[in-house]
């Protein structure tokens, strides 16, 4: 899956972007306190991302 189509989604599920690292960024979800790495790779692997969704509780794509 493309990133850019991940960080959509998270926006729409009402994540933010909480900080930027070296290799990751680090989103979280305001309604449940949890937050998340997402690599800046073009490409995330769908595994990833539907571990990515579920850590954030939202719905995965």
């Amino acid at each position: 899956m493309k990133r850019h189509h991940l960080l959509k989604h998270l926006r729409k599920h009402g994540c933010f972007l909480k900080r930027e690292g070296r290799s990751h960024s680090l989103w979280c979800n305001p309604q449940t306190g949890h937050a998340e790495a997402i690599p800046r790779h073009n490409e995330i692997p769908n595994k990833l991302v539907k571990k990515i969704s579920k850590a954030l509780s939202i719905p995965e794509l």
